[in-house]
């Protein structure tokens, strides 16, 4: 029973972390002709575009990426829920599971991609990669205003480590 939960608790996440980067680029102004983001909307339109046909955007929100995020977080708690024995979740417990289970995949998002991204870069420093391109386009506003306080040194940037020290801060302190 722990393997099924684990394996529809990680499908269901990696979803909702395709959800996220979709949403991301699209606030970020992300470049949508890259090839990982063309697979990002492929992947999520089955689920997006029925709703967005319901819900119109607000401003440079698409909410229909967030109603969909939301729906998801909602179907894994339940799912999980049935799984673990417990039965239907109450609303207060559907609530709390949905909103730390959304902190909690931000901030992991946002992890992991930061990670990602300076390993990228010193991997292949000034050559094309439509990976970097997408994870600059999203870790970028994060990572900006601490540039401005914590300058390179000899070249290095050492931003993406206080954010990555800032992230697990907090997801030490959110449960």
């Amino acid at each position: 029973m722990q393997a099924l939960h684990f394996i529809i608790d990680t499908l269901i996440s990696l979803y909702q972390v395709v959800l996220l980067l979709r949403l991301l680029m699209q606030l970020t102004r992300a470049d949508f002709r890259n090839p990982i983001a063309r697979a990002i909307v492929q992947i999520t339109d089955p689920v997006i575009l029925p709703l967005r046909r319901v819900l119109p955007p607000l401003r440079k929100v698409d909410t229909a990426s967030v109603v969909a995020i939301l729906l998801v977080a909602a179907l894994k708690v339940w799912i999980l829920y049935l799984l673990l024995g417990y039965g239907l979740p109450g609303l207060h417990v559907m609530l709390r599971g949905m909103l730390f289970g959304i902190i909690d995949l931000v901030l992991k998002t946002y992890l992991y991609s930061m990670i990602l991204n300076a390993i990228l870069s010193f991997v292949a420093p000034g050559n094309y990669s439509p990976a970097q391109s997408m994870l600059a386009s999203i870790c970028d506003p994060v990572l900006n205003p601490i540039r401005k306080y914590i300058p390179s040194i000899a070249g290095l940037d050492l931003s993406p480590l206080w954010a990555c020290i800032a992230i697990q801060a907090l997801l030490i302190i959110v449960p």
